[in-house]
């Protein structure tokens, strides 16, 4: 008999969905920018490092923090200032954001300082590489000091002093400058108390000086010492009472209105001396900087107190780069290492040839660039070559690149080049070689109005017998001879006709106008990249719902799209095993208990910067492998020309995965995303072996000692 109605356990209900748009769900995307700038400077205290390569990241923070100041809390200070304040899918409101950086920051800069102070300085003094600080200055030092100072810097300084007729300077972003308390009337019975000197910005801010004036080692003078010892030189007369350096950085953003513009190129001229002048959005000053002259600067700046930043040395730390860039210590850096070539490419001439055998894959800086631009080379000498046709985000005006694409217009090959005129930072540079390319005889496009053209993309159109053969290069990182040595980037040098199609038709919805034209292979933002992203992503899903295994690997370096993020979700929700690799950015949180689970972040960092972008999918036991030039992020996926091509061929697939691999067990420059939104960086426990991933393919790739 069954038992009586009473009797019978109640079933289990089921667990209410998760709301994925709870904001408890998402990360704030400028503190988690602000998380990668701190796991930066962590790097400053590895032991295990090269003492000027630990100084360098210390240098690397400051130059990170200084672009986050003028472009990240720039924009949430404008968003306040016209009342357009967005909400963000963490829902903190651009005010709360900004206390919260300011928080932070102020805690990491200060943190930075005592690294700096207390343990590199001292370190680089034990190695005989002196910063002497102007109280240290000997007798025969400060004569030459002296010398220096009338000859190089004084003619350069005009001091300015503030009254009626000389109001307070219009100051360059950035720039080093003092503020000087005075006593006693000029010659024109002038007494305002207060007076800038401007620091000259074409003097190196770090001097070094002569070994006849030393006591052995290399021993270095600060600019902002020379000139605040030397300070009453500029005030005949009246007593000097306290000189004090600081620093305003500016919102550097550009703003040009895609609809107002009839010449892109000549806007973005005007726009860029502007850059200089934006709105004040941080003052740095000297900690012993009287309160009453600190607070006249935050006043005239219109800034709180929350966006002073008092700091116990130079107050333009990344200008002691020029410094490191004078040092000849390789015992103190990276040893040097020579990227290596391919199988397919060391016997082969012909590249052409090599190439139309097989696809060729590259992983910079591991292998080297050389073959990309020497595949531009040849093809400018080639009289088979018809055209060549590149897009270009940065690479720098007088890059090997750029030379052979000169050199191939001038020998009248049909070269077009899309230039994208804004790439921050790289706007005056791209100018230039769009000049320097239009006049070799290169027809030079802008891109696309309003849609950035971030995309990797090289075109060669070759005649062989009868037909036009096309070969093509794809990459996930820009074409910057420079950077192919310290960025991590993969390319692909290929034949693949059908590829080569997608890539033609692609540069046809740059130069000209119509319609999407359907592609076959090459994914493209933002058009269909999303769309093919999410649809990989779903298709994981429904294998974990069918009960067969389901993973996917992501490694990029930022992740902040919403939507991207609600997917994840989902699959990990369904039992899909993820694992992202995320440099920068992630607005994801992993762990939590029934959504992301499943999802395990890590972020990478260490001798080269991780930049290349990779998305496997195990798909049901027959991998499918994207590389592509484009991160998780709303501007990659929806303002941006992107693109994602696939990688075909098990061996090629396998290589990949390999990779990955490494990443996934680094157990030394890794670091996990917790629930939280901090970062926990790993190390061998116990038994374990320490684990590197770029030095492990340092060794695989360059040769047994590359690493060391």
């Amino acid at each position: 008999m069954p038992p009586p109605a009473n009797d019978i356990p109640a079933a289990t209900p089921p667990a209410p969905p998760a709301d994925l748009n709870d904001s408890t769900l998402y990360l704030n995307r400028e503190l988690s920018q602000l998380q990668f700038n701190i796991r930066v400077l962590d790097q400053a205290l590895d032991e295990g490092m090269p003492l000027l390569e630990r100084l360098k990241f210390l240098l690397i923070f400051s130059r990170n923090l200084d672009e986050f100041f003028e472009i990240r809390v720039a924009g949430l200070k404008s968003q306040i200032a016209f009342n357009h304040e967005l909400l963000g899918s963490d829902g903190m409101m651009p005010g709360r954001v900004l206390a919260a950086i300011s928080e932070v920051a102020h805690r990491e800069i200060e943190r930075q300082y005592a690294i700096l102070n207390e343990r590199i300085l001292p370190r680089l003094a034990e190695q005989g590489l002196a910063i002497v600080r102007r109280n240290h200055w000997t007798a025969r030092q400060k004569q030459w000091v002296r010398s220096y100072f009338r000859q190089e810097v004084a003619p350069l300084i005009t001091p300015i002093g503030l009254d009626p007729t000389h109001p307070f300077p219009l100051l360059v972003n950035k720039s080093l400058n003092f503020i000087v308390q005075l006593d006693g009337p000029d010659a024109f019975g002038r007494n305002s108390g207060l007076a800038i000197v401007p620091a000259p910005r074409v003097l190196p801010r770090v001097i070094r000086m002569p070994d006849n004036v030393c006591e052995g080692g290399e021993n270095y003078a600060l600019l902002s010492s020379i000139v605040h010892a030397h300070t009453d030189d500029f005030f005949p007369g009246m007593k000097v009472l306290g000189c004090y350096q600081f620093r305003l950085t500016r919102n550097a953003d550009l703003s040009i209105d895609p609809e107002d513009v009839e010449d892109l190129a000549l806007a973005l001229r005007g726009e860029l001396s502007s850059r200089r002048f934006g709105d004040a959005v941080r003052l740095e000053v000297a900690d012993n900087c009287p309160r009453a002259l600190s607070d006249y600067l935050l006043e005239r700046f219109g800034l709180t107190q929350a966006e002073m930043y008092e700091v116990n040395g130079p107050v333009n730390l990344a200008r002691l780069f020029g410094m490191v860039g004078q040092l000849r210590r390789p015992e103190l850096e990276y040893q040097p290492f020579t990227p290596s070539l391919p199988k397919a490419l060391k016997k082969s001439e012909d590249l052409f040839q090599a190439i139309a055998k097989q696809d060729v894959l590259l992983l910079h800086p591991y292998e080297s660039f050389s073959p990309v631009v020497d595949l531009l080379r040849q093809a400018a000498k080639d009289p088979s070559v018809l055209t060549i046709k590149q897009t270009l985000y940065r690479s720098g005006a007088d890059s090997e690149i750029v030379d052979a694409l000169v050199e191939a217009a001038r020998a009248g090959k049909e070269v077009t080049v899309v230039v994208e005129l804004r790439a921050r930072f790289d706007e005056e540079s791209n100018l230039t070689l769009a000049a320097r390319l239009q006049q070799a005889g290169a027809v030079v496009i802008y891109g696309v109005v309003g849609v950035k053209t971030h995309a990797k993309l090289m075109l060669i159109q070759r005649r062989e017998g009868r037909e036009l053969v096309r070969y093509a290069h794809l990459g996930t990182g820009n074409y910057h001879t420079a950077n192919a040595r310290l960025y991590t980037d993969y390319s692909l040098l290929t034949s693949d006709q059908v590829l080569c199609e997608d890539v033609h038709k692609l540069f046809s919805h740059l130069t000209g106008m119509g319609k999407v034209l359907p592609m076959k292979k090459l994914l493209h933002a933002p058009f269909t990249l999303k769309k093919a992203l999410l649809e990989l992503i779903a298709a994981e899903t429904a294998h974990a719902q069918a009960g067969r295994p389901a993973q996917i690997i992501v490694k990029i370096n930022a992740l902040t799209d919403a939507k991207m993020i609600r997917a994840l979700y989902k699959a990990s929700m369904a039992g899909v095993k993820i694992d992202l690799i995320v440099r920068g950015m992630c607005c994801l949180r992993p762990g939590v208990p029934g959504v992301s689970h499943n999802i395990r972040v890590r972020s990478v960092i260490g001798r080269f910067l991780e930049h290349s972008r990779v998305y496997w999918f195990a798909n049901g036991g027959e991998p499918r492998v994207y590389l592509a030039s484009a991160d998780l992020m709303e501007r990659n996926l929806d303002r941006r020309v992107e693109t994602g091509f696939p990688l075909e061929g098990k061996k090629l697939q396998q290589r990949v995965r390999r990779e990955l691999d490494l990443y996934l067990a680094d157990n030394t420059s890794a670091s996990v995303l917790q629930p939280d939104g901090q970062y926990l960086r790993l190390q061998p426990s116990g038994s374990q072996v320490a684990r590197n991933a770029q030095g492990q393919l340092l060794e695989k790739l360059c040769g047994p000692g590359a690493a060391v």
